[in-house]
């Protein structure tokens, strides 16, 4: 019923005014519920009440309930309730731009008033082509809670935006130190409001987020204090002015493949069953391994993740997506959002995992590397340089070409030339570009470079094992494509050989910034890449054209 055309034609809403619509004069209050009978509006007084005052919201076209708050509502706790059958559910605005802590309510938010002073959202480091990039993924508690890190703000968005911090070496951290390696993003994990993190405790707590909560509402346990909505939105942003000012852009990691679970979520709860897949037996496909996946291919669902990224893209100044599990996602849906952010800034980079999982949506439809020429100006990650250059991330002891197999050499070649239809015996995905290709060999899932290395090589020195990782930078910086880094990658970071560090301690998953004074010989090199690539353009070529014509193997 929900993917059918009748459906659509009933109850695709096309206006850009779902969730609360501020102004100093009232607030419009929009809600999609069509299989509703009922929907009630509740305005709460504090966070943590259980009661609030109900107001009958009024049924409009396509689906959509409606009612009008009037005065200055800035501040305001909320909530939707619709009626389903016999039975009430409450949920909050899946729209809504800030939350209460923990996420349990939604709070209307003038957004002006949540801007730093030298908030500048036309002020961006200049950049064109995605091949310039050079890319640098951190997570945001990692960078700073280390005892050396200098940092006052640990585990915070302004923690990312202090700078002059220092090891007790005196050598730079934390902002001023990933400046100094010459990167031009950082992209950072997930940083919406996720589930897995109790914001009311103050006992250390670890998650990368790929569990969302509310989409569009920044993560409370990065702000300064949960339990005030604003600050939340305003530290965020005073992060991405300051990295912006010392000449950074910033890539946002989203994961609108799945939620933290289904039943609990916000969608489910106002239109049960419309918003993730199932498959003939009417079970939840689970392509995500999280126990969902979101039915992107939906009008409305589609709608809904369009939004969301135009939302941040304007409101947040973000300047690059990067999507989990994009294979999970539809063809239709990120070529919109492709063409949506051209609309804003076509410098604004999409990357995303483009891996080929099972879920119940026609593989024609899939958005992942099969389907890469369908999908222009989209990258995707490449595994067959990353598995090239160090061996198979699912098997600790198989060998890549750095550490010593030979076999592994097209895999290789074929990540350097950008992912290309070079020749016969070097290709991957087609007849793409090498903006379309994520060249890496190290990332926040699996082992660290350092430790897979350590599994291959048991018995190699530790100048051996240095010397085969300064090769592995090295491939990955002169590859043709678009060049990506793990935070901490540049002075060989260890997790001790966890390969799954989502909810581990700190200790595991901090940066480790007495290891970097330890092995500054090392990002001393990494930083010399950097600069070698910048410098030359042979090594970012813009087309296959070119790369085939001056490219010799």
């Amino acid at each position: 019923m929900f993917s059918s055309k009748e459906f659509d034609e009933l109850y695709f809403y096309s206006g850009n005014d779902l969730g609360a619509n501020y102004s100093k004069e009232k607030t419009i209050f929009k809600v999609w519920a069509p299989t509703a009978s009922e929907a009630k509006l509740v305005i709460y007084s504090k966070w943590d009440d259980k009661q609030g005052n109900e107001l009958v919201m009024k049924r409009e076209d396509k689906g959509v309930w409606s009612y009008t708050l009037d005065g200055d509502q800035h501040g305001t706790i909320y909530t939707y309730k619709v009626k389903i059958g016999d039975n009430w559910n409450e949920a909050v605005d899946p729209y809504a731009k800030t939350v209460t802590v923990n996420g349990d309510k939604g709070v209307v938010v003038d957004l002006s008033r949540t801007n730093p002073e030298k908030w500048n959202p036309k002020s961006k480091p200049q950049f064109k082509n995605p091949v310039d990039a050079v890319i640098y993924e951190l997570h945001i508690r990692d960078l700073s809670v280390h005892p050396n890190s200098g940092i006052k703000n640990k585990g915070k968005f302004l923690g990312l935006a202090e700078t002059g911090t220092k090891t007790n070496n005196g050598t730079p951290t934390g902002l001023d130190y990933i400046k100094s390696l010459g990167v031009t993003h950082i992209e950072l994990l997930p940083m919406y409001d996720f589930a897995s993190i109790d914001e009311t405790s103050t006992k250390p707590q670890f998650n990368w987020g790929y569990d969302p909560k509310n989409y569009n509402a920044p993560e409370g346990s990065y702000s300064t204090d949960a339990y005030n909505p604003m600050s939340r939105v305003s530290e965020l942003k005073t992060m991405v002015q300051t990295l912006h000012d010392n000449d950074l852009r910033v890539i946002m990691d989203v994961v609108y493949n799945h939620m933290y679970s289904a039943e609990a979520s916000n969608f489910e709860k106002l239109v049960p069953g419309y918003f993730f897949r199932k498959d003939a037996s009417g079970k939840l496909t689970n392509g995500s391994g999280c126990g969902n996946d979101v039915a992107s291919e939906r009008s409305m669902a589609r709608k809904f993740i369009v939004e969301s990224v135009v939302y941040w893209a304007k409101e947040y100044n973000i300047d690059g997506f990067r999507f989990d599990l994009m294979g999970l996602l539809d063809v239709e849906t990120m070529n919109t959002i492709r063409a949506e952010l051209d609309k804003i800034d076509p410098s604004i980079l999409i990357i995303g995992e483009g891996w080929n999982l099972s879920t119940a949506l026609d593989d024609s439809l899939k958005a992942n590397q099969k389907n890469a020429t369908k999908m222009p100006r989209i990258a995707h990650f490449n595994d067959t340089i990353r598995d090239g250059i160090k061996g198979s991330v699912f098997n600790h002891n198989e060998p890549g070409f750095v550490n010593g197999s030979t076999a592994s050499q097209f895999k290789v070649m074929s990540g350097i030339v950008g992912g290309i239809n070079y020749s016969s015996g070097i290709t991957t995905w087609g007849n793409i570009e090498p903006n379309q290709s994520v060249v890496y060999c190290e990332a926040h899932d699996n082992n660290t470079l350092y430790d897979k290395l350590k599994f291959t090589n048991p018995n190699a020195t530790e100048d051996e094992i240095k010397a085969m990782h300064k090769l592995a930078g090295a491939i990955v910086l002169t590859s043709q494509g678009i060049p990506f880094l793990h935070a901490g990658q540049e002075f060989m970071r260890t997790k001790q050989g966890n390969d799954n560090s989502y909810n581990a301690s700190d200790e595991i998953n901090r940066l480790d910034w007495d290891r970097k004074d330890k092995n500054i010989d090392v990002v001393e090199y990494y930083k010399g890449l950097i600069e070698l690539r910048k410098n030359h353009p042979a090594f970012r070529m813009p087309t296959a054209e070119m790369i085939k014509n001056i490219l010799h193997s």
